[in-house]
């Protein structure tokens, strides 16, 4: 397909971006999907992001559709409607034909209405919703294959841009995609939809699955999966400080902008305590920082930084720091990547917090798997990456003492600098070490320091020594005599 030809918006926000700039004019689009899946929703905003259109439907009377449609922040004013759904008066006429019509007659008859409509409105955008119903009104597959052809070529001749929906699923309509210079399919879980376009013919388009929703007052919205290799800018190379002298010179000296930075340990360790401290030195530095928080209630969160005299409320209050929560089961990983980009694209936001990698993957699972998951956290991890904003994953792991784990998660391969926190026994007392295990750009400090997080605040003290066994939990004293 060359660059000159001439694209039309689908009228959806997000699937043009699918369409690598939307449909072709003059092609024929088919829409496959269950009942309730969304196919009207989506060519209902095609038509009105035209300047004229012809919904011809076989299903919905048109005072509801135009009602319907309105709900939905959809503007059909534009809009022609050839209404061929079903008149109830029909069923209880007493004539045999009215109560069981002849498919010949009826199918030709139909088809000559919807001829006459499009000669009478010369639409740019038609849509035929559903396809199927037609079929059923013509007395065989080759005659509705002859007529549905010879539709497509004229609007095709027409330059008519035209969208069908069909019924997708066990004995339905999934071969009417030969229609079709394009198929777009559409899938619906209990808690998700999904759209991906699996043919566009002399086009290229964004393959895989993308989240589709549809919120009431708006319509639908496509949220296309995030595509690291298509962004990219000028980063700094300068670090960024945690405003702690002593977990800044476990560090090297800081964090570098744009790296991606772990830190894991057990649950009430103080991860998300230490990852606060960079969101706060950077908000308080003049750079924009976000946190996304998957595991707590925003107002806990910000009650119990108070609580530790860290003035993260202070910065959120004057807008330098921001902080979302994120609901569990209530958005996918593409709409996530879709709120970040927003905020890094157009809000400028230059680091941003995950609290934390197990609540993400319970939060956004829907019916993705764990490594689908994986996966999309990589994605975003190197987008921001290319992006030159800095992240700070927060991850739990299951050990509170024994073995030293850097991560349960199997993410360890994402972080340039991997931050840990462990519980240890000391004289019966339960305390507390951080230390660096990873670092990408740079040396850091091989040893570790004792960490104290209560009222006072966060202090990272002194090098530990004097003492083996650490990383076990329950370290032992060295007789240094």
């Amino acid at each position: 397909m060359t660059a000159d030809v001439e694209r039309v918006s689908s009228g959806t926000p997000g699937l043009d971006r699918v369409l690598n700039g939307g449909f072709v004019r003059g092609q024929t689009t088919v829409v496959n999907g269950g009942p309730g899946t969304g196919k009207t929703v989506l060519a209902l905003q095609f038509l009105a992001a035209g300047d004229s259109g012809l919904y011809i439907g076989f299903e919905e009377r048109e005072e509801d559709l135009r009602r319907n449609a309105a709900a939905l922040g959809i503007d059909l004013s534009e809009v022609a409607v050839l209404d061929l759904s079903a008149d109830g008066d029909r069923f209880f006429d007493g004539e045999e034909y009215t109560l069981f019509p002849s498919e010949e007659v009826e199918g030709e008859d139909l088809i000559g209405e919807i001829a006459a409509a499009i000669d009478e409105h010369a639409p740019d955008r038609l849509v035929v919703d559903p396809l199927s119903e037609l079929r059923s009104l013509l007395p065989d597959d080759y005659r509705f294959r002859r007529n549905i052809s010879s539709l497509v070529n004229e609007m095709k001749r027409r330059e008519v841009t035209t969208l069908c929906t069909a019924q997708s699923g066990e004995g339905t309509d999934r071969d009417l995609q030969f229609l079709g210079d394009a198929t777009v399919e559409i899938e619906r879980t209990t808690d998700h939809r999904w759209l991906e376009v699996t043919k566009f013919r002399g086009s290229g388009f964004a393959g895989g699955r993308h989240t589709y929703r549809i919120h009431g007052g708006t319509g639908g919205q496509v949220y296309p999966k995030l595509a690291p290799g298509e962004h990219s800018r000028e980063r700094e190379r300068t670090r960024l400080g945690s405003g702690t002298a002593e977990l800044d010179a476990l560090l090297g000296g800081g964090i570098e902008r744009g790296s991606v930075t772990v830190v894991s340990g057990p649950s009430g360790v103080g991860k998300t305590t230490i990852g606060s401290l960079f969101l706060e030195a950077a908000a308080a530095d003049g750079v924009r920082a976000q946190g996304y928080l998957f595991e707590e209630l925003r107002d806990d969160y910000l009650y119990r930084c108070d609580q530790l005299g860290m003035n993260v409320g202070e910065r959120y209050e004057d807008g330098s720091l921001r902080l979302e929560e994120v609901e569990s089961l209530q958005r996918s990983a593409d709409e996530l990547a879709h709120d970040v980009r927003v905020a890094v694209e157009e809000e400028g936001v230059e680091l941003v917090m995950i609290d934390g990698i197990p609540g993400y993957r319970l939060g956004l699972r829907g019916d993705e798997s764990a490594e689908e998951l994986t996966r999309e956290l990589h994605a975003l991890c190197r987008y921001l990456k290319r992006m030159g904003v800095t992240v700070i994953l927060i991850d739990e792991v299951r050990n509170v003492t024994g073995d030293l784990t850097a991560t349960d998660q199997q993410i360890s391969y994402l972080a340039d600098n991997i931050v840990f926190l462990r519980y240890m026994e000391v004289d019966g007392e339960i305390a507390k070490a951080v230390g660096v295990l990873k670092k990408r750009f740079g040396d850091f400090e091989q040893s570790l320091r004792s960490l104290a997080i209560d009222e006072g605040g966060v202090r990272v003290g002194d090098r530990l020594t004097g003492m083996r066994g650490i990383l076990t939990g329950i370290p032992e004293r060295v007789d240094r005599d």
